[in-house]
């Protein structure tokens, strides 16, 4: 029996939330896409006017504006006739371009499903961090969907920072980001007064075509590379990370006062004597979020306050636009660029103590077993009681409380910990995976090189904190869930099949095992991680593990967070530093004044694209500090060649041995050249070189004795032999 399809609607189920958004509004983009999903082919404008009911002018070029952008953001395609269509129903996916050093680049679709491979011939018109529709052409040896790009929706890049390089009359720029592997041309008349070596800003005046490389002029001459803070800008600058605030946004912070309006306590719940704490990092200037608790019943009550960005920064404003431009803040080492203007972030909307701050209100009443019996949001002024840091607490938490001043806190941080140590139960009967690492920290010189790296252990005060804050994006999500409100979910989903394979042979050759069948349960990542505590290799097996993982996203689509072992979960607790907890707390603000779900002023559609972008910004943020930091670790390690070190083998490739060194983070190889005692084979199955003669072995978590060869700055690579 056939199946029959959703009837159409006769009216627009968005159109309430149109009218609030337009003085004149239009059908919307959902309508829209249900009226050509009914349709047995493309239609032209006229022909979707005529259904819609459009007859004046007006309206019918509204509508062409409006299919025009539904072209650009990727949900309709305009063939040769001049038909609309949907994308979804050619087979066309639409996603965002992953470039590789190797010069082939992967399409990370919007829908959050599997990659498509895009090789060289495709990568040719493209560069990284580019949107395109593509389709499915076929799949590789590895098994791998490999697409081909129909339309490029938008060009990520207007500027390609990198080095001038001009021989025999050629002059082009090698791209200092290295996912982006075609070098830029420089015609004779762009060159500026560019020298060879030099760091240089191109600006792009054609983009790559299938036949041409990217031509560019220099608008900029940066200088050397190795002038002092220069990796840090370097690094930001080739990953388009703006830096400078459009005039009207510093107009508009400059307009607010230092203080929170005084009317503010009429309106909202007056929390001010709650003794509300802050646990951040020595060097943390923005606080975000803060907590208190109190015994209630067999059970708890938590209070966690969050500051409220969403009362300052307002929808469709010029602050708003710069901020969902920068999608979240980026921590370098020893500097920030922030989403907001440092009169917010640091300022207003940071829980500073002793000072009243406005703030969104999570009340989570939590049973003797750690589950949420009831959840509450309001908005309310607090005022911080003090500034604590995770080093003094963590202390105090270890039982040492001699130093502590604040005493009369002593009994909250208790009760927190208490409800930590509960939380932290339940987590581990859920089954979480749960990796430490050790992250480095950089000590700088007044020059702003690297005096000395260390590393930074998390304590039981940074544990704390973290289960307070996975407490309430849970209870938000399943809150939000039961309003019936659209909204950005933070989703994991599980491994995919290859890295689950490269990861059970791996552990096979470790003497281990991943229990579970076609795709085990994150209890059992847990289970084997919780194994090998203790092994001398413990780190490199939770790196291994950790990178058989795909990306945490967001998106408008619940798919549950894998790691985290939670069926639904989001960003609620980080307005100031990323934008999808300042939409969570728009949604939140939009029940709370009784508004409906249905006149939410964010689609669906509109929700898969701003999810697709925070995404993006998250990893241009990453790969720009990667990069920074890996410069600045390779300026460090230059006046040190010569020297042997103790370090861990942490890859093998038929190339070589990749070696951590220990206590210092840093990472070099060692080349299968440099091996000069044989010919050695690589097994990429057990993850090692083997000699032919010798039978002689090396392999992954191999404890090695290495001589600093090289420190290549350009390439930002270091060299080891054997010591």
């Amino acid at each position: 029996m056939k199946k029959k399809s959703r009837q159409l609607p006769k009216k627009d189920p968005f159109a309430a939330r149109e009218s609030e958004k337009y003085a004149d509004p239009i059908p919307s983009r959902e309508f829209i896409m249900q009226h050509l999903t009914h349709s047995a082919s493309p239609m032209r404008l006229q022909q979707i006017a005529t259904k819609l009911s459009l007859t004046e002018p007006e309206k019918v070029e509204a509508l062409r504006r409006r299919l025009k952008a539904m072209e650009r953001d990727g949900q309709l395609i305009r063939n040769r006739r001049k038909e609309y269509g949907l994308a979804q129903k050619m087979n066309l996916i639409r996603g965002r371009v992953i470039g590789h050093p190797n010069g082939f680049g992967f399409l990370v679709p919007d829908d959050g499903g599997g990659d498509l491979l895009l090789p060289q011939r495709e990568m040719r018109c493209l560069l990284h961090g580019d949107r395109v529709l593509a389709n499915i052409v076929g799949i590789d040896q590895r098994g791998r969907r490999e697409g081909a790009v129909v339309e490029v929706l938008e060009r990520a890049h207007t500027e390609i920072v990198g080095r001038f390089f001009q021989e025999k009359g050629v002059a082009f720029v090698e791209p200092h980001n290295r996912r982006i592997s075609q070098n830029i041309s420089i015609p004779p008349r762009a060159r500026k007064s560019a020298k060879a070596g030099q760091i240089v800003v191109a600006q792009l005046v054609e983009q790559p075509s299938r036949h041409r490389p990217p031509i560019g002029k220099i608008v900029e001459v940066m200088g050397n590379e190795n002038a002092p803070g220069m990796e840090i800008e370097i690094s930001a600058r080739s990953h388009e990370l703006p830096q400078t605030w459009p005039e009207s946004v510093l107009q508009a912070v400059d307009a607010l006062s230092e203080t929170i309006p005084p009317d503010s306590v009429k309106t909202r719940e007056d929390m001010r004597k709650i003794p509300f704490v802050t646990i951040d990092g020595e060097d943390a200037k923005d606080f975000d979020d803060a907590v208190y608790c109190e015994p209630r019943g067999k059970g708890w009550l938590l209070y966690v306050a969050i500051a409220d960005v969403s009362a300052y920064v307002e929808l469709k404003t010029d602050l708003d636009e710069e901020a969902h431009k920068r999608g979240n803040s980026v921590y370098f080492p020893n500097n920030v660029i922030p989403m907001l203007p440092e009169k917010l972030s640091n300022g207003l909307c940071s829980l500073k103590p002793k000072v009243d701050r406005l703030s969104m209100v999570c009340e989570l009443a939590i049973d003797v077993y750690g589950k949420i019996r009831r959840t509450r949001y309001f908005e309310a002024v607090i005022r911080s009681a003090a500034r604590l840091t995770y080093t003094e607490v963590g202390k105090v938490l270890a039982g040492d409380k001699k130093g502590f001043k604040p005493r009369k806190l002593l009994p909250q941080l208790e009760n927190l910990y208490n409800l930590y140590l509960l939380l932290r139960q339940k987590r581990e009967k859920r089954g979480a995976i749960d990796i430490e690492t050790s992250e480095p920290r950089i000590i700088f010189d007044e020059q702003q090189k690297i005096q000395e790296i260390t590393s930074t252990e998390r304590n039981e005060a940074h544990k704390l904190i973290e289960e307070m804050m996975l407490a309430a994006n849970v209870a938000t999500a399943e809150w939000l869930i039961k309003q019936k409100m659209p909204f950005l979910y933070r989703i994991h989903e599980p491994p995919v099949e290859e890295s689950l394979a490269n990861l059970r042979t791996f552990l096979g050759e470790m003497g281990l095992k991943l229990w579970g069948k076609e795709q085990p349960p994150a209890s059992y990542y847990a289970k084997l991680l919780e194994k090998v505590k203790g092994r001398p290799d413990a780190r490199l097996i939770q790196t291994v593990v950790l990178r058989s993982m795909k990306m945490a996203i967001y998106s408008p689509e619940n798919k549950g967070h894998f790691g985290l072992a939670y069926s639904t979960y989001t960003h609620f607790t980080s307005p100031i530093r990323r934008y999808p907890d300042l939409l969570i707390h728009r949604a939140i603000r939009h029940r709370l004044h009784g508004k409906a779900a249905e006149k939410f002023p964010y689609s669906k559609d509109e929700l898969h694209l701003l999810g697709e972008h925070c995404s993006m910004t998250e990893r241009r943020a990453d790969d720009a500090t990667r990069d920074a930091i890996q410069a600045l670790k390779c300026e460090y390690m230059k006046e040190k060649v010569g020297e042997v070190y103790s370090g861990l083998v942490t890859g093998v490739t038929a190339f070589g041995l990749f070696v951590e060194l220990d206590g210092i983070f840093v990472e070099g190889l060692v080349h299968v050249t440099s091996l000069e005692d044989d010919y050695y084979n690589f097994d990429p199955v057990g993850h090692r070189l083997k000699g032919e003669r010798t039978g002689k072995i090396y392999r992954l978590a191999d404890q090695l004795q290495v001589k600093l060869a090289r420190v290549d700055l350009v390439e930002r690579k270091m060299d080891f032999d054997l010591a």
